[in-house]
């Protein structure tokens, strides 16, 4: 089968290579994968910024069908749709954090798409207990953007504690950014979105989202904008979804004193930071790394309840072979999410 490989260590080194497709163990589950998300992560590993064990397969954001299960396996049957927690595949699960259900914390932790093999390919295999069915109100295509909807519940509900009458400030329009705006607005939290002249389209969609002010910093002063959002105040929790030195500072001179900062995006590189803030404003900071499994199983309680969809967000679909353009899109800000699937 195809498979989006990295397949040595530094910049570049990524293409379509032929594998053997995986074999369906006593213990594990054999998915086929409809579609996969492209993530930042997935620029980082082609630009050998995030670390990564190549040879592997890219893509972690992913849903499918089960096709086999194996003789050892009771909660899983051929034919379900799930998604899957591939940030597990490898864990020590004998470590404090693994024991607390943070497992993201574990030093022996390898997860798929750049620890281990990815869903960049046609088929995957996993143990059950990463996989999460999927309502049947929910496409397939809509499911793969679970993952990084669990790093944004996370983020937003678990972390930063947000609760109606909150004003919020989401610096980067970005998929992870647009689904934190889908969640706060659903929170019942007036949100306030700033991006950049090259975030026009995702902009506009913050709009469609419900934002209720978004602000283009090639245009306008951001400062000036959340004080007259805000009454004065300043905003009361900012989301740093850019990993760009400017929206880190603009997300600091944004909060009000006592307010709270929380980091989603990965900047990949050391930044001018502006530490003085944090003590004149006596602020609250906090970074928000991908989830628990608890973090999931929120996730489905809220799929469930049907107030969040994520398929308006989904602005292309290409097949694997066309993985240049796809990075491209993502890498200039032409899309807003976009998927890959495998070729027959």
């Amino acid at each position: 089968m195809k498979a989006l490989v990295k397949y040595a260590s530094g910049e570049g080194n990524v293409d379509i290579r032929e594998v053997e497709e995986p074999r369906c163990g006593d213990d594990q589950v054999k998915l086929e994968i409809a579609f996969c998300g492209i993530c930042g992560t997935d620029l980082h590993v082609l630009h050998d910024t995030f670390r990564n064990y190549p040879p592997v397969i890219l893509g972690h954001e992913f849903a499918g069908t089960v096709v086999e299960v194996g003789r050892n396996v009771s909660n899983a049957k051929v034919g379900e749709r799930v998604t899957g927690l591939g940030a597990t595949a490898v864990t020590c699960g004998q470590c404090a954090y693994c024991r607390s259900g943070y497992f993201i914390f574990c030093s022996n932790r390898r997860g798929m798409g750049h620890g281990v093999n990815g869903a960049f390919t046609r088929y995957v295999t996993m143990r059950p207990d990463q996989l999460y069915r999927i309502p049947e109100h929910f496409s397939l295509a809509e499911a793969a953007m679970s993952e990084p909807f669990a790093a944004v519940v996370q983020a937003v509900t678990e972390i930063s504690h947000v609760r109606i009458g909150d004003t919020a400030l989401v610096s980067g329009p970005g998929p992870i950014g647009l689904l934190c705006l889908k969640l706060l607005v659903a929170e019942g939290v007036k949100v306030i979105v700033a991006g950049t002249p090259g975030d026009k389209d995702r902009m506009a969609a913050a709009t469609r989202i419900g934002a209720a002010a978004v602000v283009n910093i090639g245009e306008q002063d951001l400062g000036e904008a959340v004080l007259e959002q805000t009454g004065g105040m300043g905003v009361d929790v900012a989301f740093e979804c850019a990993g760009h030195p400017g929206s880190v500072r603009g997300c600091l001179e944004s909060l009000r004193p006592m307010g709270r900062y929380t980091q989603v995006a990965i900047c990949g590189r050391e930044i001018p930071f502006p530490i003085d803030l944090i003590f004149y404003k006596q602020l609250t900071m906090s970074g928000s790394v991908c989830y628990t499994t608890q973090t999931w199983e929120r996730m489905m309680k809220i799929y469930a309840e049907g107030r969040v969809r994520l398929d308006d967000l989904i602005s292309t679909r290409l097949p694997l072979s066309d993985w240049r353009t796809a990075f491209g899109l993502c890498e200039d800000k032409r899309a807003i999410k976009v998927l890959m699937y495998p070729e027959i």
